[in-house]
């Protein structure tokens, strides 16, 4: 299957980052200094399912870098570029999990989940602890506490609320979608 970048993969991308953004504020502390639970997560790994992993990456930096400096004042680049990765290992499958087919079954949620779990040990307890430290000089156990909360945060909200969108969608949008010819 050939991947395009079209007009809704343009818009999809701008919904997606503004959401993000204003999941930003969205959180439930995990007793870890800066790192909580956040559904924007569950958005992305929704995003990067249905729309592969162009989509998904540019959704995760911009969406992630625009709350940061939002509500923060300034990007914190070492937990930016982490999201990059996580949508783009979540989107390398987009088609595998048959979303905008409506096949998103058993076998798919699967698939999604066991990507999402290993997504986002590349990210948060790899990249984001690495990138903390190369950058920002930040202690190595803090970084590495910040990283296994942010990836057992993660697991734990896109496996409930990032399974349910995506189900939702594929019985939902799959069916409103098959109407038109332009998938």
């Amino acid at each position: 299957m050939k991947s395009k970048f079209g007009v809704k993969e343009v818009v999809a991308v701008g919904i997606g980052a503004a959401l993000f953004v204003a999941l930003t504020q969205v959180q439930i502390p995990l007793g870890i200094p800066n790192t909580a639970l956040q559904p924007r997560a569950a958005l992305l790994a929704f995003l990067s399912a249905v729309f592969g992993p162009i989509v998904g990456a540019a959704v995760g930096v911009v969406g992630h870098a625009l709350g940061d400096m939002f509500f923060y004042g300034s990007a914190w680049w070492s937990w930016v570029f982490p999201e990059a990765v996580f949508a783009i290992a979540v989107g390398a499958f987009a088609n595998k999990y048959g979303v905008k087919e409506g096949a998103f079954g058993k076998k798919e949620i699967i698939l999604f989940n066991v990507t999402q779990v290993i997504g986002n040990a590349a990210a948060w307890i790899v990249l984001a602890p690495v990138l903390d430290i190369l950058i920002y000089k930040e202690p190595v156990q803090k970084v590495f506490v910040q990283g296994l909360g942010a990836w057992l945060g993660n697991i734990l909200i896109i496996a409930t609320l990032g399974t349910l969108l995506t189900v939702g969608y594929a019985k939902v949008g799959a069916k409103s979608s098959s109407l038109t010819k332009e998938d």
